[in-house]
């Protein structure tokens, strides 16, 4: 199967070069690097390395980042395209796994989980993840236990699903979607990092905006999905 790694970076220049050597380490698969306008060198930086990229001309977000490298992925037949964050928390050697499940057809979403064989911590991020949860029980009937994680490979159905429906984001609301179209998804344990460089975006403010978002996405919009004739 072909494999693409889809990377968004935005302002990673620190990390994305300890990123993309990790993949290139650790997998044969083919990867993009999304540089969604950085206002730092991180374009420069993947130039200088000679990485795979494609450079947004304006700021777009995650979303479209995502967008841009699942029509990549669409355009040029690959069979699985994995998000992986451009910060350096993720680690290349688990994406075989992910890929494993798929190719196995034990699923067509894997993600990388960090709470299969573990709990987890007690704090207001996890607090956020464990409502997220139960919404997604709640809408789907199936257990998420690491809602957020931003390690996800999808089967050329779901990269089709992203590309007919522009609305579709990396973000768990899009995992009931995919979940009420029919398909199966599945947690692999994985390890993550700490970031080393730079700070995320979830302030407490937005993070609190973006659980919000997620639970009203989750309950009101995702839940009412159509399920796909003759899926599961």
């Amino acid at each position: 199967m072909k494999v693409l790694i889809i990377i968004p970076a935005y302002n990673e220049a620190l990390n994305i070069e300890k990123t993309v050597k990790d993949i290139k380490t650790n997998t044969n698969y083919d990867y993009i690097v999304i540089n969604d306008c950085s206002k730092d060198n991180t374009k420069q930086v993947c130039e200088r390395n000679n990485f795979h990229m494609l450079s947004l001309p304006i700021n777009y977000g995650l979303t479209s980042a995502i967008q841009v490298g699942m029509k990549y992925a669409y355009q040029n037949n690959y069979d699985i395209a994995i998000q992986f964050d451009g910060d350096g928390q993720h680690q290349a050697k688990y994406l075989k796994d992910l890929v494993n499940e798929i190719e196995s057809g034990n699923c067509e979403i894997a993600i990388g989980s960090r709470f299969v064989e573990r709990r987890k911590p007690h704090s207001l991020r996890m607090l956020g993840s464990n409502l997220i949860s139960l919404c997604i029980k709640l809408t789907t009937g199936k257990k998420i236990k690491d809602t957020t994680s931003g390690m996800r490979a999808y089967n050329g159905q779901a990269i089709e699903e992203f590309v007919k429906n522009p609305s579709l984001t990396p973000e768990p609301d899009t995992i009931v979607y995919m979940i009420k179209r029919g398909m199966n998804v599945k947690e692999v344990q994985v390890e993550m990092s700490d970031r080393e460089f730079g700070e995320s975006y979830l302030k407490p403010i937005k993070a609190m905006e973006y659980m919000f978002n997620m639970i009203f996405s989750i309950l009101f919009i995702r839940s009412t999905t159509k399920k796909k004739k003759g899926g599961k």
